[in-house]
């Protein structure tokens, strides 16, 4: 089937064409080609127990690890304040990198520019690069604040962010008071949630420990407000939404600190917007002022809320709080905190969420689920599925360390569905692999990536997570919340609906289970 202006086909059908066909199968013979029958027995054997323990063993390999890098979280939390352009010190592939994540998934332009390291700066330092990008980023694209992070290059050359801003602004890359807050992110350590937790540190001592010494540090002077942190969140859009609604029913004085709600969901409407919403920078430094600061996800916020309880500040923080107890947590915390009082509109979304949960449980009851992706993404989801009467048999998390592992295990432990689930620090999805083929379960919640999972083992996805590449728009949607925790419950029986639909749908012999109720 040949392409043509008239007739133009999708990738889709275009390869399934005889003169593809034929140029991928020559292809094929000189890619160090193996025996089929050879190929078909070594891939059984990586299905075993045996083989299990020996991926298990290994140490110095990561396969499809469901993690990204430092830089990554940084430029997350970086566009979350107004005007703010992130800088990147280091190459323009990485760059790029961060840049089609993030759009990708967000199916929004996200801006970031780099110092355009190269071979020169990787020997004699990056020092030249700062001053000329801080220049033609100021000069070109007007922003309010720049705030640079950092990648593998330059932390491996030991560049001192400090120093270097310090002399682009006497070099006048960028006026003397210019806003430019940094952090070290070296992309060979840690993950996206340690970048943003550093890279939102960073600006918050930028702000209110004096501006580099720009300005004077700030005298705290309580407000009563509460200051919110929503961590690296692939639902972004959704859940600080829903955070805000909340509450605003409540009457809480609040300011969302790194809220980049807005510029991951710009309207189509003849204006492009390069920098759209976000934490103003007034608002950044007064946040120092604030009764306390409350994190949604605690493994994104390790570094930032000591930083901020040693300002003076009660700190909490929560670990994705989906579903009922998670949010009755949250709802509690708010208001003994607030000292105000839980609105009579909660308290119905609570009901229904109960009652939502009460007409579906016996089709999700005793159900098994693999579970991939951060911390406390994988923590929240746990919970809520042990309260829907699941079992999350394994929960894996690449950036998981052995706190998150523990406290997972004492989750696991406190629920009868939970006594033979196990949680997975540090291990990537060649392992969920060979637990998938090992120990069976029946549905599989995690990013985009597990397409792969579920058509190797056929085990049907979920997908909850980031990125979400191969659907659109779930991150405008909320996770958090009652109205969150009822969206996951839908997610969830869709898939376990279409699941039974699929295997009760043949005419005459499985279509007795057919069913148009459920």
């Amino acid at each position: 089937m040949a392409q043509s202006a008239e007739h133009v086909l999708d990738h889709l059908e275009l390869f399934r064409g005889p003169e593809y066909q034929q140029m991928l199968a020559k292809k094929k013979m000189f890619e160090n080609p193996r025996d089929p029958a050879e190929v078909e027995r070594i891939k059984e054997w990586t299905k075993t127990a045996e083989y299990r323990e020996k991926n298990f063993a290994r140490e110095a390999l990561a396969v499809n690890p469901a993690k990204a890098c430092q830089p990554l979280g940084a430029v997350f939390a970086s566009v979350g304040f107004e005007g703010t352009l992130p800088f990147v010190h280091g190459s323009q592939g990485c760059v790029a990198y961060y840049r089609s994540h993030l759009s990708r998934h967000f199916k929004e332009p996200a801006s970031c520019v780099s110092s355009s390291m190269t071979e020169d700066a990787a020997v004699f330092g990056g020092l030249n690069n700062m001053i000329d990008g801080l220049a033609n980023s100021y000069n070109m694209y007007k922003p309010k604040m720049i705030a640079v992070s950092t990648t593998c290059m330059a932390e491996v050359i030991g560049d001192d962010l400090n120093a270097f801003i310090k002399t682009s602004k006497e070099k006048g890359s960028v006026p003397a008071d210019f806003d430019v807050p940094f952090a070290h992110t070296p992309a060979f350590v840690g993950s996206h949630v340690t970048g943003y937790d550093n890279a939102l540190k960073g600006i918050l001592e930028h702000f209110w420990d004096g501006k580099a010494g720009t300005a004077p540090k700030l005298e705290r002077k309580q407000n009563g407000a509460i200051n919110i942190i929503g961590g690296f969140d692939g639902y972004t859009v959704g859940n600080l939404r829903e955070i805000k609604r909340i509450l605003a029913l409540m009457g809480i004085q609040h300011t969302i600190l790194a809220d980049n709600s807005e510029v991951f969901d710009t309207p189509t409407d003849g204006e492009f917007r390069m920098y759209d919403g976000g934490t103003t920078l007034e608002d950044a430094a007064n946040a120092i002022h604030a009764k306390a600061t409350i994190s949604m996800q605690q493994w994104c916020t390790e570094k930032t809320l000591p930083f901020v309880a040693e300002h003076g500040q009660d700190v909490a923080s929560f670990n994705y709080p989906v579903g009922l107890s998670a949010t009755d947590d949250l709802i509690v915390a708010l208001s003994r905190i607030s000292g105000k009082e839980i609105p009579e509109q909660l308290a119905r979304e609570r009901g229904r969420l109960v009652d939502a949960i009460a007409d579906s449980s016996a089709h999700i009851h005793g159900k098994k689920f693999a579970i991939y992706g951060d911390p406390d993404l994988c923590y929240g989801l746990a919970a809520f599925l042990l309260e829907l009467g699941a079992e999350p048999t394994h929960v894996l998390s690449t950036n998981g360390n052995k706190a998150w592992h523990e406290k997972m295990q004492v989750l696991l432990a406190s629920s009868p569905f939970g006594q033979d689930c196990q949680a997975y620090p540090g291990r990537d999805l060649w392992h969920m692999r060979s637990l998938l083929f090992t120990e069976p379960v029946d549905f599989l919640i995690g990013n985009t990536y597990g397409k792969y999972l579920e058509r190797d083992t056929g085990t049907p996805l979920i997908r909850i997570g980031f990125p979400i590449f191969d659907r659109h728009h779930h991150h405008r949607s909320p996770l958090w919340g009652y109205q969150g925790g009822l969206n996951v419950l839908v997610k969830i029986l869709d898939k376990i609906f279409d699941e039974i639909d699929k295997k009760t749908n043949v005419l005459g012999k499985t279509d007795s289970s057919f069913d148009i109720i459920r």
